[in-house]
């Protein structure tokens, strides 16, 4: 009897203290859309070359449980510099890199097709607007020691 009864003490102790790791449903669900990372000064020379531009570049995450659909949202810059996003659906877990210069979208890299750079080298500030216009998420950045800002 003494060994069923640890058995079982220790079967309870094992399940509640599973239960209390487990994350309750409201936090599995957490998560949002939001800006990962902006590198605003792409390495070397700024000659405006198509490389050059799309080394400079916004990182956008996905961390909600579901695929998101970023149709009619915004990406901008202090000035105003507007990528607007046209069909694309942002995947559960993925990121998508917004790239300055001009290249052909696929699922990981969309391009705005700019021919001079959009992210100054020194301070601005990253803006992600939902369709809706309600904003998503901002990074603002504010130094010349380090060419990019994770937000």
């Amino acid at each position: 009897m003494l060994r069923t009864r640890s058995t079982a003490a220790a079967f309870v102790a094992a399940t509640l203290g599973g239960l209390v790791l487990i994350p309750a449903p409201s936090q599995a669900a957490a998560g949002s859309v939001h800006l990962h990372k902006v590198y605003y000064d792409s390495p070397g020379t700024d000659r405006r070359s198509n490389a050059s531009l799309n080394a400079e570049y916004v990182q956008i995450r996905n961390t909600t449980s579901q695929a998101v659909s970023l149709k009619g949202w915004t990406l901008t810059d202090a000035s105003n510099h507007k990528y607007v996003f046209g069909t694309y659906t942002l995947g559960k877990g993925k990121t998508v890199t917004v790239r300055t210069g001009k290249g052909t979208n696929t699922a990981t890299n969309r391009y705005q097709g700019r021919a001079a750079y959009v992210w100054n080298n020194d301070k601005d500030t990253a803006t992600l607007k939902k369709a809706s216009g309600a904003k998503a998420d901002t990074c603002t950045y504010n130094s010349t020691r380090v060419d990019y800002k994770m937000c």
